[in-house]
């Protein structure tokens, strides 16, 4: 078996990748009519074939997601995922021996679109002091860039890295660099543009003068205005304690009394003036009365 040169291809998550054979495979499979696909798997002593081609005919055992091209005998997979990150080999037969072309695939996820964000800024001797961060939420293998098309700007901008701490006087009109986002695959460029030192910057979405104020001047009135409601309901209860018509000095008295009836002959019974008729009882035992009294209020 004599091996070929290994090429390395870079595919795209989720996109269509060709691998391609040179012209000189491609003659000596013309000439000799026979060749196949093959591709490694997790087991390093098993191989997965994916095309056989014979004498003009071919059977594709991947068809779900491959296509063959007979023109070139290239290989299209249809939708890359990460599991085709493989070593990829295309044998021709000729004769006793086979010649073997060998293509790794590289598969990323694209860089997504990037964003410009203000981490601070600080006013200084007449100049602005600003730290930008340049991210991208998806992507493989990201490296980050800052420079400039502007000459006058160029030396200010130029970083690899992420972050970026500009600084520039403010008698500067006008400030731009651009972040360069990439990966194998993919490249994304986001502007940063600033006429002035604060925070409404053209391209980033960082902290505004509005958001600084919603974060701390409403919490802090939230505060004040539950300290004030408590307060309130608090001072309710001691009021109707003032207002209400028992006190201390209503407190409800009982008073207890003996009641003496007069004794009068048995012919002209005496009634007592003022008391009930249940006190003018026969019985010469004193009676006990019990009477309730509201003292008066203070």
């Amino acid at each position: 078996m004599v091996h070929g040169v290994r090429e390395t291809v870079l595919g795209t998550l989720g996109k269509a990748t060709i691998l391609r054979i040179p012209p000189d495979l491609q003659n000596l499979t013309l000439r000799f009519g026979a060749a196949v696909w093959k591709r490694d798997t997790e087991d390093p002593q098993r191989k997965l074939i994916l095309l056989k081609y014979l004498g003009g005919k071919y059977t594709n055992y991947m068809q779900e997601r491959t296509r063959f091209h007979m023109l070139d005998f290239s290989l299209e997979i249809l939708n890359t995922s990460r599991q085709d990150r493989q070593l990829y080999e295309y044998i021709v037969s000729k004769g006793p021996e086979e010649k073997v072309w060998q293509i790794q695939l590289e598969v990323y996820e694209p860089v997504s679109d990037p964003t410009i964000r203000i981490l601070g800024w600080v006013l200084a001797n007449g100049t602005c002091n600003i730290t930008l961060n340049c991210t991208a939420e998806r992507g493989d293998n990201i490296s980050y860039s800052w420079g400039s098309g502007d000459n006058s700007t160029s030396g200010l901008c130029s970083h690899n890295s992420s972050l970026l701490h500009l600084t520039y006087p403010l008698q500067n009109s006008s400030i731009s660099c651009s972040c360069t986002i990439s990966n194998p695959v993919s490249t994304q460029i986001i502007a940063f543009n600033s006429s002035k030192c604060s925070y409404k910057q053209m391209g980033s979405d960082g902290l505004r003068m509005e958001d600084v104020l919603l974060i701390v001047v409403v919490p802090i009135a939230a505060v004040m205005l539950i300290g004030v409601l408590m307060a309130i309901r608090l001072a309710k209860p001691i009021a109707s304690q003032e207002n209400s018509p028992l006190t201390e000095d209503s407190t409800v008295h009982t008073i207890y009394s003996q009641v003496q009836r007069v004794q009068n002959t048995p012919a002209q019974p005496h009634v007592l003036q003022g008391y009930p008729p249940f006190l003018q009882s026969p019985n010469k035992e004193p009676m006990t009365v019990y009477a309730s009294v509201m003292m008066p209020m203070a």
